[in-house]
């Protein structure tokens, strides 16, 4: 097959164009820049799927399309919203693929996304699913939980605080769960529903097999750096949601308050169904960030 994929040059992407070409699948991958650095084997076409305009003809002779554009958080004096790369890019991407004879579509979006969700990442990550589902398309949506990887920002970003600070600072009590799951079987569940066409109409969840606490977390990467523990300092929310809020338009803060809340508000799911639909061994997480994390 001959996949569309958008998003490819990202830390999913990535893994999902390696996964489609180790298939025998034919990419042709939506890019900014020239120097996308995806392998001489994938067509490259350059557009920005937030500008509806661009996409003209770029789909045509593909047999489906893979969605990943997202962004985990929003700097919008510099025009990077959630509303648009979630929401609007998702809606170009659909009329595009309507437009261009292209029927089935696989998206890209998030554990958490919900009518009622409290932030704007997942409720535009919501809106995003809605413009999907009221399309004249063969869709399937993903919902992964927080995704880890050998290039992924969060575990290698506790690693990089492990290393240096004596103290790690934990937003609250750091007993709020979250349920890591590996990009390669991320990539894997997007190349297989090609294949699978109970997948149509389908939402699944992307979990790892284990949930932790953020503290938990904490120590199985401090344990992949040879430390029996992590020391850690747990920083009161009466304190740091105000701060976080004051902060989170400093490029360099690491927190918006936005990612803060998520991360209040866990992220677990049950990945059973998603495991069964399309024969995955899920990677634990111990095991996985060993590889990378030392």
């Amino acid at each position: 097959m001959k996949i569309f994929v958008s998003g490819g040059t990202g830390f999913v992407g990535h893994e999902v164009v390696r996964q489609l070409c180790e298939q025998g699948h034919q990419v042709r991958a939506l890019i900014h820049r020239a120097n996308s650095a995806l392998g001489r084997e994938v067509e490259t076409v350059r557009g920005d799927s937030a500008v509806g305009e661009s996409l003209a003809g770029a789909l045509q002779g593909c047999d489906a399309v893979i969605h990943l554009v997202g962004i985990i958080r929003e700097f919008p004096a510099k025009g990077i919203t959630f509303a648009k790369l979630h929401t609007e890019s998702t809606r170009n991407m659909i009329q595009a693929a309507s437009a261009q004879g292209i029927g089935r579509f696989l998206q890209m979006s998030a554990n958490g996304a919900r009518a009622d969700a409290v932030t704007d990442y997942h409720k535009t990550k919501w809106a995003a699913e809605e413009e999907l589902r009221h399309s004249n398309l063969d869709w399937t949506i993903f919902r992964p939980s927080l995704i880890f990887g050998a290039h992924d920002q969060f575990v290698n970003l506790l690693a990089q605080l492990i290393r240096r600070l004596p103290l790690v600072p934990v937003m609250g009590d750091g007993r709020y769960r979250l349920q890591p799951v590996s990009v390669d079987d991320v990539a894997a569940g997007f190349v297989r529903a090609l294949e699978v066409p109970d997948s149509v109409g389908q939402t699944y969840h992307c979990g790892g097999p284990s949930a932790y606490s953020y503290d938990e977390i904490l120590d199985l990467v401090g344990k992949s750096l040879g430390k029996s523990s992590v020391k850690k300092l747990h920083h009161p929310l009466w304190f740091m949601r105000p701060l976080v809020a004051v902060m989170q338009s400093l490029p360099q803060f690491p927190m918006s308050s936005d990612q803060l809340q998520m991360l209040l508000e866990g992220n677990i799911c049950d990945p059973e169904p998603w495991r069964k639909a399309f024969n995955l061994e899920l990677t634990n997480f111990a095991d996985g960030i060993a590889k990378y994390v030392k």
